[in-house]
């Protein structure tokens, strides 16, 4: 539940008539009295013989206890309190409680049986406004100090009361929220989002590894927006704003939302802070997997040795800036990989990056220039273009989500170590959507691999299981009984086969990064130790240890796996 406290105003008719009317867009629907500071206010809107003057009149009554000159001139309290969207549709009686509580405790009126008079209306099934006039029934003014707070504070209590929807302590660092008049306008032109967010996903989208403003620019251009620029008198470019080109006012004139109002972190400098002229290629990240994999495949590789190393930054707890750098960076890679990868996964890699948007954007001032690698990695999966479902493309997908899942925790349990309370549940939704996308990307190559490893020589798999309890044999057991270990065992051979020594593979796996929280053990090292000895991730499906000749290569484009449906779909982790 959200309350908003509006700037005062001057004229309580004036209010009461938009609030009472159709509304900008005609999204207001029955508008009519919930609850008043008496209980027996009039209703225009339920009562025919009641006039919005009379309400007027009676609110304003108490500011003739002061002489003319002692009038506030900006008297007017105006409150809205919104449901959250997934909250069950409340009742005028709830409603009714909700804003004798909110009014309470924001000290418009305490309870002192002089408090100020106000009145809630309500014309949408999600929400309500509170009028009130800011002079007491005593001629004092309340002490409405902090009232925005005060109001955020009762809310969180009347969810706990009601059952609603828990949100999050907020720290204004939130994209502006989309107002009810543009859902009802999407709603009326058959979109399914507004078109500021719509705008605002675009946008993020066109500044994922972008390099430069004017990259940025055509970008935005390229996506079918209309856009703006405003320049300085000096020529230089001080900002941009954008619209859809079927998003028009009364005057079929475009509607322009400049990058700030979509976002904080959009506006032109906040953008401008994540270019940089270094480019020089970090180490790991030097192009060698472009020469073996498809471009896509390769890119998701890339992204997937990047985000291996944001995670340990975060990790390490040290520099803030950098953390947030790399948290920031990583919404770039998601925005990339929903734009970029398959049809199947595409639906939830958008929600994922949809949720780790609130999740990048904190008061701690992020410093790009620790996470170059983040964004060139975001720029190589734009450029490398769409990625197949199937195959070497289908195996990076799983193979960089498989390290996403474990970022988005990390980011979570960052957050929540600094309070960050938005943001550290929106990391963890993040993380459920992107399980799914994993789940979706590693069913096939998984399924692939499992099959070779079940036609592994039962002498060469005993061998595997030795160096399994030699390199972790607190987890050996486990390991050994999960399903993913025929997976496993042909990666551990195909390791061999390579030139990799197991045991130091699977040590190394272990060390950097805990295994306890996985729920597939098996199915996480599979692709560490795949990413890390650079193996691919579709290998053919020529058993190794088998009587043919063992080897791995590419395969650009598979057939569909013979198993039926469903099979050893089981990739459920962490």
């Amino acid at each position: 539940m959200i309350p908003s406290i509006h700037r005062q105003g001057s004229s309580t008719f004036g209010l009461l008539r938009y609030l009472y009317g159709k509304g900008t867009h005609e999204e207001h629907v029955d508008p009519h009295l919930v609850a008043s500071f008496d209980h027996m206010a009039p209703d225009p809107g339920r009562d025919p013989s009641a006039t919005k003057e009379d309400l007027a009149h009676l609110l304003d009554q108490p500011l003739h206890l002061l002489g003319a000159d002692q009038r506030p001139e900006k008297h007017v309290w105006h409150c809205s309190v919104r449901a959250a969207p997934d909250d069950p549709i409340l009742t005028d009686e709830q409603w009714a409680d909700i804003a004798r509580r909110i009014v309470a405790a924001t000290g418009i009126d305490p309870g002192d049986g002089a408090g100020c008079r106000w009145a809630a209306v309500r014309h949408a099934d999600d929400h309500i406004h509170i009028i009130a006039t800011l002079v007491r029934e005593d001629g004092r003014r309340p002490d409405h100090h902090r009232s925005g707070k005060r109001a955020q504070a009762e809310a969180r209590l009347i969810e706990a009361d009601c059952g609603l929807h828990r949100v999050a302590p907020g720290d204004g660092t939130a994209a502006k929220r989309t107002t009810s008049a543009e859902r009802h306008k999407a709603e009326r032109q058959g979109r399914d989002r507004a078109a500021r967010e719509e705008l605002r996903e675009t946008v993020r989208r066109a500044v994922a590894g972008a390099a430069s403003t004017a990259e940025f620019l055509d970008r935005l251009k390229d996506a079918g927006l209309l856009v703006r620029t405003r320049m300085l008198p000096s020529g230089d470019l001080q900002g941009y704003k954008v619209a859809l080109p079927g998003d028009r006012n009364g005057d079929k004139e475009p509607i322009f939302y400049a990058g700030s109002t979509l976002a904080p972190d959009l506006s032109l400098p906040r953008i401008r802070e994540r270019f940089t002229t270094d480019s020089a290629v970090p180490e790991g990240t030097d192009g060698e997997h472009m020469t073996a994999f498809s471009a896509p495949a390769a890119a998701r590789r890339t992204a997937a040795d990047a985000a291996w190393a944001a995670l340990l930054v975060l990790d390490a707890n040290g520099d803030d800036g950098a953390a947030a750098a790399q948290i920031a960076a990583i919404g770039e890679v998601l925005d990339a990989l929903a734009k970029t990868s398959a049809l199947h996964t595409r639906n939830e890699l958008r929600r994922a990056a949809r949720e780790f948007e609130r999740a990048s954007r904190s008061h701690t001032r992020a410093e790009f220039r620790h996470a170059q690698g983040l964004r060139r990695a975001a720029r190589d999966l734009v450029y490398s273009g769409p990625a197949f479902g199937r195959g070497e493309d289908g195996a990076g997908t799983a193979m960089v989500l498989d390290t996403l899942v474990f970022f988005a925790i990390a980011a979570a349990h960052w957050h929540a170590q600094r309070q960050h309370a938005q943001q550290a549940e929106a990391a963890r939704r993040a993380a459920v959507h992107l399980r799914v996308a994993y789940e979706q990307a590693a069913a096939e190559p998984l399924t692939v691999l499992r099959e070779r490893g079940r036609r592994i020589a039962p002498s060469l798999l005993r061998h595997h299981a030795t160096t399994v309890r030699a390199a972790l044999p607190d987890l050996a057991e486990t390991i050994l009984a999960e399903p993913g270990w025929d997976a496993l065992a042909a990666t551990l051979t195909d390791a061999t086969q390579a030139g990799h020594n197991p045991q130091a593979l699977l040590t190394k796996a272990a060390v950097r990064r805990e295994l306890d929280t996985a729920e597939s053990v098996s199915d996480v090292l599979v692709w560490r130790l795949r990413r890390t000895a650079d193996l691919p991730g579709y290998p053919s499906t020529t058993a190794p240890g088998t009587n043919g000749r063992p080897r791995t290569r590419w395969v650009a484009q598979p057939q569909p796996a013979s198993a039926s449906p469903g099979l050893e779909q089981r990739q459920r982790r962490r």
